[in-house]
Protein backbone atom coordinates (compact mmCIF):
# COMPACT_ATOMS: atom_id res chain seq x y z
CA UNK A 1 0.00 0.00 0.00
CA UNK A 2 1.43 3.37 -1.02
CA UNK A 3 1.16 6.26 1.45
CA UNK A 4 -1.28 8.13 -0.79
CA UNK A 5 -3.40 5.11 -1.67
CA UNK A 6 -5.47 2.54 0.21
CA UNK A 7 -6.86 -0.66 -1.28
CA UNK A 8 -5.04 0.43 -4.43
CA UNK A 9 -7.26 3.50 -4.91
CA UNK A 10 -6.91 7.20 -4.13
CA UNK A 11 -8.25 8.52 -0.83
CA UNK A 12 -11.15 10.45 -2.42
CA UNK A 13 -12.35 7.29 -4.16
CA UNK A 14 -11.86 5.26 -0.98
CA UNK A 15 -14.14 7.65 0.94
CA UNK A 16 -16.78 7.30 -1.78
CA UNK A 17 -16.58 3.49 -1.38
CA UNK A 18 -16.72 3.83 2.40
CA UNK A 19 -19.76 6.10 2.15
CA UNK A 20 -21.57 3.55 -0.01
CA UNK A 21 -20.77 0.86 2.56
CA UNK A 22 -21.87 3.00 5.55
CA UNK A 23 -25.18 3.99 3.97
CA UNK A 24 -25.93 0.33 3.14
CA UNK A 25 -25.04 -0.79 6.68
CA UNK A 26 -27.19 1.74 8.47
CA UNK A 27 -30.13 1.35 6.10
CA UNK A 28 -29.62 -2.41 6.65
CA UNK A 29 -29.58 -3.08 2.92
CA UNK A 30 -25.99 -4.33 2.72
CA UNK A 31 -26.15 -7.34 0.37
CA UNK A 32 -26.25 -10.66 2.19
CA UNK A 33 -23.38 -13.04 1.44
CA UNK A 34 -19.97 -12.55 -0.13
CA UNK A 35 -20.66 -9.14 -1.72
CA UNK A 36 -21.70 -7.36 1.45
CA UNK A 37 -19.14 -9.11 3.65
CA UNK A 38 -16.23 -8.36 1.34
CA UNK A 39 -17.17 -4.69 0.90
CA UNK A 40 -17.66 -4.03 4.61
CA UNK A 41 -14.64 -5.97 5.88
CA UNK A 42 -12.23 -4.79 3.19
CA UNK A 43 -13.09 -1.13 3.77
CA UNK A 44 -13.11 -1.28 7.58
CA UNK A 45 -10.17 -3.68 7.85
CA UNK A 46 -7.92 -1.73 5.49
CA UNK A 47 -8.73 1.59 7.16
CA UNK A 48 -8.03 0.27 10.68
CA UNK A 49 -4.87 -1.46 9.47
CA UNK A 50 -3.69 1.73 7.72
CA UNK A 51 -4.35 3.82 10.83
CA UNK A 52 -2.79 1.33 13.24
CA UNK A 53 0.41 1.17 11.23
CA UNK A 54 0.77 4.94 11.60
CA UNK A 55 -0.21 5.56 15.25
CA UNK A 56 2.97 6.25 17.26
CA UNK A 57 3.86 3.69 19.94
CA UNK A 58 1.07 1.37 18.74
CA UNK A 59 2.88 0.84 15.43
CA UNK A 60 6.26 0.43 17.11
CA UNK A 61 5.56 -1.65 20.19
CA UNK A 62 2.05 -3.10 20.10
CA UNK A 63 1.57 -4.77 16.73
CA UNK A 64 0.33 -1.78 14.73
CA UNK A 65 -2.47 -2.41 12.26
CA UNK A 66 -3.11 -5.99 13.36
CA UNK A 67 -3.98 -5.02 16.92
CA UNK A 68 -6.04 -1.98 15.86
CA UNK A 69 -8.00 -4.02 13.29
CA UNK A 70 -8.86 -6.74 15.81
CA UNK A 71 -9.78 -4.53 18.74
CA UNK A 72 -11.39 -1.97 16.45
CA UNK A 73 -13.66 -4.73 15.17
CA UNK A 74 -14.41 -5.84 18.73
CA UNK A 75 -15.17 -2.24 19.70
CA UNK A 76 -17.74 -1.94 16.89
CA UNK A 77 -19.67 -4.78 18.56
CA UNK A 78 -19.12 -3.61 22.15
CA UNK A 79 -20.34 -0.07 21.45
CA UNK A 80 -23.19 -1.41 19.26
CA UNK A 81 -22.04 0.50 16.20
CA UNK A 82 -22.95 -2.44 13.97
CA UNK A 83 -26.57 -3.44 13.41
CA UNK A 84 -27.28 -7.00 14.52
CA UNK A 85 -27.90 -8.04 10.91
CA UNK A 86 -24.44 -6.82 9.92
CA UNK A 87 -22.75 -8.64 12.81
CA UNK A 88 -24.62 -11.80 11.83
CA UNK A 89 -23.39 -11.36 8.26
CA UNK A 90 -19.77 -11.21 9.44
CA UNK A 91 -20.29 -14.21 11.75
CA UNK A 92 -21.73 -16.18 8.85
CA UNK A 93 -18.85 -15.15 6.61
CA UNK A 94 -16.12 -16.01 9.14
CA UNK A 95 -17.32 -19.15 10.88
CA UNK A 96 -18.00 -22.72 9.83
CA UNK A 97 -21.18 -24.69 10.31
CA UNK A 98 -24.56 -25.12 8.64
CA UNK A 99 -25.29 -22.23 6.31
CA UNK A 100 -21.96 -20.52 7.03
CA UNK A 101 -19.07 -19.72 4.69
CA UNK A 102 -16.01 -20.33 6.87
CA UNK A 103 -13.66 -17.72 5.40
CA UNK A 104 -11.26 -18.29 8.31
CA UNK A 105 -10.75 -21.92 7.23
CA UNK A 106 -10.39 -20.81 3.59
CA UNK A 107 -7.71 -18.30 4.57
CA UNK A 108 -5.76 -20.64 6.84
CA UNK A 109 -5.89 -23.49 4.31
CA UNK A 110 -4.18 -21.19 1.78
CA UNK A 111 -1.52 -20.18 4.30
CA UNK A 112 -0.76 -23.71 5.47
CA UNK A 113 -0.62 -25.23 1.99
CA UNK A 114 1.32 -22.40 0.39
CA UNK A 115 3.80 -21.85 3.20
CA UNK A 116 4.66 -25.55 3.58
CA UNK A 117 4.84 -26.33 -0.13
CA UNK A 118 6.88 -23.17 -0.65
CA UNK A 119 9.27 -24.07 2.16
CA UNK A 120 12.75 -25.48 1.70
CA UNK A 121 12.26 -29.26 1.91
CA UNK A 122 15.41 -29.95 3.95
CA UNK A 123 14.53 -27.15 6.36
CA UNK A 124 11.06 -28.62 6.91
CA UNK A 125 12.46 -32.07 7.75
CA UNK A 126 15.17 -30.81 10.10
CA UNK A 127 12.98 -28.28 11.93
CA UNK A 128 10.01 -30.60 12.48
CA UNK A 129 11.86 -33.07 14.73
CA UNK A 130 13.11 -30.25 17.00
CA UNK A 131 9.85 -28.39 17.40
CA UNK A 132 8.10 -30.44 20.10
CA UNK A 133 10.80 -29.75 22.74
CA UNK A 134 10.38 -26.01 22.14
CA UNK A 135 6.60 -26.32 22.70
CA UNK A 136 7.14 -28.31 25.90
CA UNK A 137 9.62 -25.72 27.15
CA UNK A 138 7.00 -23.00 26.80
CA UNK A 139 4.27 -25.07 28.47
CA UNK A 140 6.41 -26.02 31.48
CA UNK A 141 7.68 -22.47 32.02
CA UNK A 142 4.23 -20.87 31.68
CA UNK A 143 2.51 -23.27 34.09
CA UNK A 144 5.38 -23.01 36.57
CA UNK A 145 5.37 -19.19 36.55
CA UNK A 146 1.60 -18.83 36.96
CA UNK A 147 1.58 -21.42 39.77
CA UNK A 148 4.28 -19.56 41.66
CA UNK A 149 2.70 -16.17 40.97
CA UNK A 150 -0.72 -17.44 42.03
CA UNK A 151 0.56 -18.23 45.52
CA UNK A 152 1.28 -14.51 46.03
CA UNK A 153 -2.10 -13.43 44.63
CA UNK A 154 -4.60 -15.46 46.64
CA UNK A 155 -4.71 -18.51 44.38
CA UNK A 156 -3.49 -22.01 45.13
CA UNK A 157 -0.93 -23.29 42.59
CA UNK A 158 -3.55 -25.73 41.28
CA UNK A 159 -6.20 -23.03 40.81
CA UNK A 160 -3.81 -20.68 39.01
CA UNK A 161 -2.65 -23.49 36.74
CA UNK A 162 -6.12 -24.91 36.07
CA UNK A 163 -8.18 -21.74 35.62
CA UNK A 164 -5.57 -19.46 34.02
CA UNK A 165 -2.52 -21.38 32.75
CA UNK A 166 -4.10 -24.42 31.11
CA UNK A 167 -6.95 -22.61 29.26
CA UNK A 168 -4.56 -19.98 27.86
CA UNK A 169 -2.16 -22.66 26.59
CA UNK A 170 -5.03 -24.89 25.40
CA UNK A 171 -5.39 -23.94 21.74
CA UNK A 172 -8.26 -21.44 21.73
CA UNK A 173 -11.98 -21.86 22.36
CA UNK A 174 -13.53 -24.68 20.31
CA UNK A 175 -10.46 -26.92 20.37
CA UNK A 176 -9.26 -25.80 23.79
CA UNK A 177 -11.52 -24.14 26.37
CA UNK A 178 -14.62 -26.16 25.42
CA UNK A 179 -13.09 -29.67 25.81
CA UNK A 180 -11.10 -28.50 28.85
CA UNK A 181 -14.31 -27.25 30.48
CA UNK A 182 -15.87 -30.67 29.88
CA UNK A 183 -12.89 -32.33 31.59
CA UNK A 184 -13.36 -29.96 34.56
CA UNK A 185 -17.11 -30.54 34.62
CA UNK A 186 -16.70 -34.31 34.69
CA UNK A 187 -13.97 -34.26 37.36
CA UNK A 188 -15.62 -31.68 39.64
CA UNK A 189 -19.32 -32.47 38.98
CA UNK A 190 -19.93 -28.81 38.10
CA UNK A 191 -21.95 -27.43 35.17
CA UNK A 192 -19.88 -26.85 32.03
CA UNK A 193 -21.29 -23.31 31.71
CA UNK A 194 -19.96 -22.39 35.17
CA UNK A 195 -16.50 -23.69 34.27
CA UNK A 196 -16.56 -21.90 30.92
CA UNK A 197 -17.31 -18.58 32.65
CA UNK A 198 -13.97 -18.96 34.44
CA UNK A 199 -11.95 -20.15 31.44
CA UNK A 200 -13.14 -17.79 28.69
CA UNK A 201 -11.76 -14.55 30.22
CA UNK A 202 -8.32 -16.15 30.58
CA UNK A 203 -8.38 -17.29 26.95
CA UNK A 204 -9.55 -13.89 25.69
CA UNK A 205 -7.09 -11.83 27.73
CA UNK A 206 -4.23 -14.26 27.03
CA UNK A 207 -4.96 -13.92 23.31
CA UNK A 208 -4.88 -10.10 23.58
CA UNK A 209 -1.55 -10.12 25.42
CA UNK A 210 -0.10 -12.65 22.97
CA UNK A 211 -0.93 -10.35 20.04
CA UNK A 212 0.72 -7.41 21.78
CA UNK A 213 3.71 -9.59 22.65
CA UNK A 214 4.05 -10.55 18.97
CA UNK A 215 4.53 -6.89 18.10
CA UNK A 216 7.00 -6.42 20.96
CA UNK A 217 9.06 -9.45 19.88
CA UNK A 218 9.22 -8.08 16.34
CA UNK A 219 10.57 -4.83 17.80
CA UNK A 220 13.05 -6.78 19.96
CA UNK A 221 14.30 -8.59 16.87
CA UNK A 222 15.02 -5.25 15.23
CA UNK A 223 17.01 -4.16 18.30
CA UNK A 224 18.77 -7.55 18.70
CA UNK A 225 19.23 -8.90 15.15
CA UNK A 226 21.38 -11.79 16.40
CA UNK A 227 18.29 -13.23 18.16
CA UNK A 228 16.13 -13.49 15.06
CA UNK A 229 16.10 -15.14 11.67
CA UNK A 230 13.60 -12.54 10.38
CA UNK A 231 11.00 -15.21 9.70
CA UNK A 232 13.42 -18.15 9.45
CA UNK A 233 12.98 -20.51 12.40
CA UNK A 234 16.11 -22.63 12.23
CA UNK A 235 19.69 -21.44 12.70
CA UNK A 236 22.05 -22.84 10.10
CA UNK A 237 25.18 -21.98 8.18
CA UNK A 238 24.14 -24.51 5.53
CA UNK A 239 22.65 -22.56 2.62
CA UNK A 240 20.79 -25.69 1.50
CA UNK A 241 18.42 -25.57 4.46
CA UNK A 242 17.87 -21.84 4.72
CA UNK A 243 14.41 -20.51 4.05
CA UNK A 244 13.72 -19.59 0.45
CA UNK A 245 12.71 -15.97 -0.06
CA UNK A 246 12.22 -15.93 -3.82
CA UNK A 247 9.11 -14.17 -5.02
CA UNK A 248 6.64 -16.28 -6.97
CA UNK A 249 4.69 -14.44 -9.68
CA UNK A 250 1.71 -16.36 -11.06
CA UNK A 251 -0.15 -16.09 -14.31
CA UNK A 252 -3.91 -15.51 -13.83
CA UNK A 253 -4.82 -19.15 -14.54
CA UNK A 254 -2.31 -20.45 -11.99
CA UNK A 255 -4.24 -18.92 -9.09
CA UNK A 256 -6.93 -21.55 -9.70
CA UNK A 257 -4.27 -24.23 -9.18
CA UNK A 258 -3.30 -22.68 -5.86
CA UNK A 259 -6.93 -22.46 -4.74
CA UNK A 260 -7.78 -26.05 -5.63
CA UNK A 261 -4.62 -27.40 -3.93
CA UNK A 262 -5.37 -25.47 -0.73
CA UNK A 263 -9.01 -26.51 -0.59
CA UNK A 264 -8.20 -30.13 -1.54
CA UNK A 265 -5.61 -30.47 1.23
CA UNK A 266 -8.08 -29.02 3.75
CA UNK A 267 -10.67 -31.54 2.58
CA UNK A 268 -8.13 -34.36 2.87
CA UNK A 269 -7.48 -33.26 6.45
CA UNK A 270 -11.23 -33.36 7.13
CA UNK A 271 -11.46 -36.90 5.71
CA UNK A 272 -8.58 -38.13 7.88
CA UNK A 273 -10.00 -36.39 10.96
CA UNK A 274 -13.37 -38.06 10.37
CA UNK A 275 -11.78 -41.50 9.92
CA UNK A 276 -9.55 -41.15 13.00
CA UNK A 277 -12.44 -39.95 15.15
CA UNK A 278 -14.17 -43.27 14.39
CA UNK A 279 -11.32 -45.08 16.16
CA UNK A 280 -11.23 -42.68 19.12
CA UNK A 281 -8.50 -40.28 17.94
CA UNK A 282 -9.96 -36.77 18.00
CA UNK A 283 -7.42 -34.39 16.42
CA UNK A 284 -8.35 -31.21 14.54
CA UNK A 285 -8.60 -31.07 10.74
CA UNK A 286 -5.81 -28.46 10.64
CA UNK A 287 -3.38 -30.89 12.26
CA UNK A 288 -4.07 -33.62 9.71
CA UNK A 289 -3.85 -31.06 6.94
CA UNK A 290 -0.41 -29.93 8.15
CA UNK A 291 0.78 -33.54 8.33
CA UNK A 292 -0.57 -34.32 4.84
CA UNK A 293 1.01 -31.26 3.20
CA UNK A 294 4.29 -31.82 5.04
CA UNK A 295 4.48 -35.46 3.95
CA UNK A 296 3.83 -34.51 0.31
CA UNK A 297 6.53 -31.85 0.53
CA UNK A 298 8.99 -34.16 2.30
CA UNK A 299 8.71 -36.94 -0.27
CA UNK A 300 8.85 -34.33 -3.04
CA UNK A 301 6.23 -35.73 -5.39
CA UNK A 302 4.56 -32.48 -6.51
CA UNK A 303 6.22 -30.71 -9.48
CA UNK A 304 7.59 -27.25 -8.75
CA UNK A 305 4.94 -25.54 -10.90
CA UNK A 306 2.28 -26.79 -8.50
CA UNK A 307 4.15 -25.89 -5.32
CA UNK A 308 4.80 -22.45 -6.82
CA UNK A 309 1.07 -22.05 -7.54
CA UNK A 310 0.22 -22.86 -3.91
CA UNK A 311 2.92 -20.48 -2.64
CA UNK A 312 1.74 -17.72 -4.98
CA UNK A 313 -1.88 -18.09 -3.89
CA UNK A 314 -0.78 -17.96 -0.24
CA UNK A 315 1.16 -14.73 -0.92
CA UNK A 316 -1.86 -13.18 -2.69
CA UNK A 317 -4.38 -13.97 0.03
CA UNK A 318 -2.02 -12.94 2.85
CA UNK A 319 -1.26 -9.60 1.19
CA UNK A 320 -4.80 -8.67 0.22
CA UNK A 321 -7.14 -10.28 2.74
CA UNK A 322 -5.31 -10.17 6.10
CA UNK A 323 -6.83 -6.85 7.32
CA UNK A 324 -10.26 -8.12 6.26
CA UNK A 325 -9.73 -11.28 8.28
CA UNK A 326 -8.43 -9.41 11.33
CA UNK A 327 -11.49 -7.17 11.61
CA UNK A 328 -13.61 -10.33 11.29
CA UNK A 329 -11.67 -11.88 14.18
CA UNK A 330 -12.44 -8.79 16.22
CA UNK A 331 -16.16 -8.83 15.44
CA UNK A 332 -16.79 -12.58 15.65
CA UNK A 333 -14.20 -13.96 18.07
CA UNK A 334 -13.06 -11.19 20.44
CA UNK A 335 -15.35 -10.13 23.31
CA UNK A 336 -14.37 -6.83 24.92
CA UNK A 337 -17.22 -7.42 27.37
CA UNK A 338 -15.60 -10.56 28.77
CA UNK A 339 -12.18 -8.93 28.94
CA UNK A 340 -13.51 -5.85 30.76
CA UNK A 341 -15.69 -7.79 33.21
CA UNK A 342 -12.84 -9.94 34.46
CA UNK A 343 -10.11 -7.36 34.24
CA UNK A 344 -8.09 -6.62 37.38
CA UNK A 345 -4.42 -5.92 37.92
CA UNK A 346 -3.97 -9.24 39.73
CA UNK A 347 -5.69 -11.20 36.96
CA UNK A 348 -3.76 -9.31 34.29
CA UNK A 349 -0.52 -10.06 36.14
CA UNK A 350 -1.21 -13.81 36.24
CA UNK A 351 -2.22 -13.92 32.57
CA UNK A 352 0.96 -11.99 31.72
CA UNK A 353 3.01 -14.58 33.64
CA UNK A 354 1.56 -17.34 31.44
CA UNK A 355 2.41 -15.44 28.26
CA UNK A 356 5.87 -14.54 29.57
CA UNK A 357 6.55 -18.15 30.53
CA UNK A 358 5.50 -19.31 27.06
CA UNK A 359 7.93 -16.83 25.51
CA UNK A 360 10.89 -17.57 27.77
CA UNK A 361 10.52 -21.35 27.88
CA UNK A 362 10.14 -21.79 24.14
CA UNK A 363 12.89 -19.25 23.37
CA UNK A 364 15.42 -20.94 25.68
CA UNK A 365 14.64 -24.49 24.61
CA UNK A 366 14.31 -23.37 21.00
CA UNK A 367 17.80 -21.90 21.08
CA UNK A 368 19.15 -25.14 22.57
CA UNK A 369 17.68 -27.21 19.72
CA UNK A 370 18.94 -24.87 17.00
CA UNK A 371 16.16 -22.31 16.49
CA UNK A 372 16.32 -18.54 16.57
CA UNK A 373 14.93 -17.53 20.01
CA UNK A 374 12.47 -14.93 18.73
CA UNK A 375 10.96 -17.19 16.06
CA UNK A 376 10.74 -20.03 18.61
CA UNK A 377 9.09 -17.70 21.14
CA UNK A 378 6.53 -16.51 18.57
CA UNK A 379 5.56 -19.93 17.19
CA UNK A 380 6.14 -22.48 19.97
CA UNK A 381 5.32 -19.92 22.68
CA UNK A 382 2.81 -17.24 21.68
CA UNK A 383 0.95 -19.50 19.26
CA UNK A 384 0.29 -21.85 22.18
CA UNK A 385 -0.93 -18.92 24.30
CA UNK A 386 -3.27 -17.36 21.77
CA UNK A 387 -6.80 -18.23 20.63
CA UNK A 388 -6.10 -20.99 18.11
CA UNK A 389 -6.22 -20.31 14.36
CA UNK A 390 -7.55 -16.76 14.70
CA UNK A 391 -4.87 -15.95 17.25
CA UNK A 392 -2.16 -17.42 15.03
CA UNK A 393 -3.07 -15.05 12.21
CA UNK A 394 -3.17 -12.07 14.58
CA UNK A 395 0.10 -12.89 16.37
CA UNK A 396 2.03 -13.61 13.17
CA UNK A 397 0.69 -10.45 11.56
CA UNK A 398 1.67 -8.36 14.59
CA UNK A 399 5.11 -10.02 14.54
CA UNK A 400 5.41 -9.59 10.74
CA UNK A 401 6.20 -13.30 10.33
CA UNK A 402 3.24 -14.80 8.49
CA UNK A 403 5.52 -17.33 6.76
CA UNK A 404 5.73 -19.19 10.09
CA UNK A 405 2.05 -20.23 9.89
CA UNK A 406 2.77 -24.01 9.58
CA UNK A 407 4.67 -24.02 12.86
CA UNK A 408 2.05 -21.79 14.48
CA UNK A 409 -0.64 -24.28 13.53
CA UNK A 410 1.39 -27.18 14.94
CA UNK A 411 1.42 -25.28 18.24
CA UNK A 412 -2.28 -24.47 18.19
CA UNK A 413 -3.48 -27.91 17.10
CA UNK A 414 -1.05 -30.60 18.19
CA UNK A 415 0.19 -28.54 21.13
CA UNK A 416 -3.40 -27.78 22.09
CA UNK A 417 -4.24 -31.49 22.00
CA UNK A 418 -1.32 -32.11 24.37
CA UNK A 419 -2.72 -29.51 26.81
CA UNK A 420 -6.12 -31.23 26.79
CA UNK A 421 -4.39 -34.51 27.65
CA UNK A 422 -2.41 -32.71 30.37
CA UNK A 423 -5.63 -31.22 31.80
CA UNK A 424 -7.23 -34.67 32.00
CA UNK A 425 -4.29 -35.77 34.16
CA UNK A 426 -3.78 -32.66 36.33
CA UNK A 427 -7.40 -31.73 37.15
CA UNK A 428 -8.17 -34.97 39.02
CA UNK A 429 -4.79 -34.67 40.78
CA UNK A 430 -5.40 -31.15 42.07
CA UNK A 431 -9.17 -31.19 42.51
CA UNK A 432 -10.14 -34.87 42.72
Amino acid sequence: MEDNRILGVSWPLFFVLAAIMCVAVYLEVLPIGLIGAFLLMLVVGEFLNFAGNRIPIINTYFGGGAVVAIFGGAALVYFKLLPETTKNLIDTFMKTGEGKMGFLDFYISALITGSILGMNRKLLIKAAVRYLPAILGGVVASLALVSIGGMFCGYTPGEAMAYIGIPIMGGGMGAGAVPISEIFSSALNVDTEEIMSKLVPAVALGNALAIVAGGLLNRLGQAKPEWTGNGQLMRSTDDEIKAENREVVLKPGEYATGIVLATAFFTLGAIIAFAMKKVGINIHTYAWMIISVAVIKAINILPEKYTDAAAGWYAFIAKNFTPLLLVGIGVSYTSLQQIIEHFSLVYLFLVALVVLGAILGSAIVGKLVGFYPIEAAITAGLCMANMGGTGDVAVLTAANRMELMPFAQISSRLGGAFIILLASILVPLFFG
